[in-house]
């Protein structure tokens, strides 16, 4: 049977050894977020996780949601109940800003709540993580009254959010939307339209949910100019904030997925329902953007943590199945056969997951931490930097945490061998929820174009250069340490890498476009395994601190033991993504479409 374990420890390493948060307590938030009270956060967080979420995993994959005669839904056993908790708990209100009734610790300490969150029932964590980043757009774009109506009781989790973009004609391509919103003499508008594949748009854990749908007024442009955004309740809210009349929408449907079968992804019609304006006109994309964003950090999160459940089950197996000899010599003699665990390539499969795991982890963290400064620091330098790295490391974060993630599914899976193909050992769960990752919030394939495309050449690449100089700073400090020397060598490599290939899309891209759409998920790649590397320097960096101070807790062996794997066997892809980036795009373009 699968187990989840929360990785509290490595969570603690990061947040107060690697990123010491508590530095940071002359900020809002940061001066609550002691160390123990974030560690006190940490082990509630995980009992919660492992005890109440975890164990509704296979509950929710086998059962899923049901879409009722009268349309509304029913979520899996113990849905309901699991969600009461949280919010008894105020997890959803972790890091909300105060003025809306959060708490307003750190988002970093968020993030890793939700991780385990995630790890623990990827479905479940769906629902509240749309809220989040729903009340985070209106936050951005709303008026004060829609704050006050709206984020108030998403923060309190009594209602939910959902974001409504993509319709049956248009996904990526949102200028396509035909959805329509026709004003009202009382300032409203009325929603007519189909939007699909919406996580959480009907569900029976809240009792309100607050759509937030892109639509298009009447005479607007045509194309993604003429989008606006509307905040559209599944029941209307009077003026004393209770609720009324259904709105006049129902779910048409359920799809039938792969994967996160617990979370309700519904075909939602909208006939005339009443919604009002987030905004201005015709300005819909640069507010759900912020949604966008959030959701896709997010879906980064569940690569990680989709990764960190099934490693922990495949090192499980590893350890208790015998197969074989070990080829050094018998290593369990007194047994019929070794542990897998003693093979070689068994090995290689576990150490490529954890060497992510742990790299993706401190990334992922190292990100939210500059999201924390840019909504919290004074100072204008480390918010505009903050900001810069937001929006950089968003795309690559999305795509290479979940390419990676479902890799590290994939081969948790492989090392199960032919068990771990039924539903026994529910890994094969792990690889069907992971999978979406890769496709929703925009595909990897958008992200990476994303990346080459907008990110780097935004203020004339002023964030690629301040993350060069970054690693350069790290580096001319440690160029004397020699205990550190195989990791800071293995960052300039990479380093030097990605310079070289951000050179190349500056010369090659702009005079032919399809060279930088060739390059670009190459470019990502590179990108991702070189922040990783840089992650993993730091860490070691600690390590060694720390048992140079005479520390002898063997943590911090194995993590340098797992930064040595990661430079001498992951980090060596960096030289064939740039050496495929610098074939351009004669080849992969070269066939007739007829020949395909």
């Amino acid at each position: 049977m699968p187990r989840y374990t929360a990785p509290v420890r490595d969570m603690q390493f990061l947040l107060h050894d690697v990123l010491t948060i508590e530095n940071y307590d002359n900020l809002p938030g940061f001066s609550d977020a002691s160390r123990d009270v974030v560690d006190q956060i940490l082990e509630t967080g995980a009992k919660f996780a492992e005890e109440v979420l975890f164990p509704l995993n296979k509950i929710g994959d086998e059962q899923g949601c049901v879409r009722n005669s009268d349309a509304t839904v029913k979520t899996p056993d113990g849905f309901k109940e699991a969600y009461d908790q949280l919010v008894e708990s105020e997890w959803l209100s972790l890091s909300a800003d105060p003025q809306y009734g959060g708490q307003g610790l750190p988002n970093v300490v968020n993030v890793a709540s939700n991780e385990m969150q995630s790890s623990a029932n990827m479905a479940f964590s769906m629902y509240p993580g749309l809220t989040h980043g729903a009340y985070q757009a209106l936050l951005a774009g709303g008026s004060e009254e829609q704050k006050q109506t709206y984020v108030t009781r998403m923060v309190n989790g009594g209602w939910s959010g959902t974001m409504n973009l993509t319709e049956p004609q248009c996904g990526t391509d949102l200028g396509l939307i035909k959805t329509k919103a026709v004003p009202q003499e009382d300032g409203s508008y009325k929603i007519t339209g189909q939007k699909i594949w919406i996580s959480g748009g009907e569900q029976d854990l809240t009792e309100n949910i607050i759509h937030l749908v892109l639509a298009r007024i009447e005479g607007a442009p045509e194309g993604i100019k003429g989008i606006s955004l509307f905040v559209v309740p599944k029941y209307m809210v009077k003026e004393d904030g209770s609720l009324g009349d259904r709105n006049g929408m129902t779910c048409g449907g359920l799809e039938e997925k792969m994967g996160i079968h617990g979370n309700a992804t519904c075909v939602m019609n909208y006939d005339g329902a009443t919604g009002w304006l987030v905004g201005e006109e015709n300005k819909g994309m640069r507010t759900m953007f912020v949604m966008m964003n959030e959701a896709r950090l997010g879906v980064g999160l569940q690569g990680l943590a989709q990764s960190e459940i099934a490693y922990q089950n495949a090192a499980d197996f590893a350890r208790d199945r015998v197969q074989g000899r070990a080829l050094s010599g018998p290593a369990a003699p007194e047994k019929p056969a070794d542990p897998i665990i003693v093979h070689p390539d068994v090995r290689r499969m576990l150490m490529d997951s954890r060497a992510f795991n742990e790299g993706a982890r401190a990334f992922l963290y190292w990100t939210a931490l500059h999201g924390d400064l840019l909504h919290k620091s004074e100072d204008e330098k480390v918010k505009e930097k903050a900001g810069d790295y937001m929006a950089l490391m968003t795309p690559v974060l999305k795509a290479f945490l979940t390419d990676r993630g479902f890799k590290s599914c994939n081969e948790s899976l492989q090392l199960h061998g032919g068990i771990g193909y039924t539903k026994e050992m529910g890994v094969e769960q792990y690889v069907r929820d992971a999978r979406i990752a890769l496709i929703y919030e925009g595909t990897n394939g958008i992200q990476a174009l994303d990346l080459v495309g907008r990110k780097l050449a935004a203020d004339g690449g002023r964030a690629i250069f301040s993350f060069f100089r970054e690693m350069d700073d790290f580096l001319g400090e440690n160029e004397s340490n020699e205990a550190l020397s195989l990791y800071t060598k293995g960052l300039k490599d990479a380093r030097d890498r990605l310079d070289e290939g951000t050179n190349w899309l500056m010369k090659n891209g702009l005079s032919n476009f399809d060279n930088a759409a060739a390059a670009s998920t190459d470019y990502l790649n590179l990108f991702g395994l070189t922040a990783i590397a840089y992650m993993w320097a730091k860490m070691a960096k600690v390590a060694l601190e720390k048992k140079a101070a005479g520390e002898t807790d063997p943590y911090y062996d194995t993590k340098l033991k797992t930064a040595t794997y990661y430079v001498e066997r992951l980090l060596p892809e960096t030289a064939a993504h740039l050496a495929k980036m610098q074939a351009g795009s004669e080849s992969m373009m070269a066939l007739e479409a007829d020949a395909f």
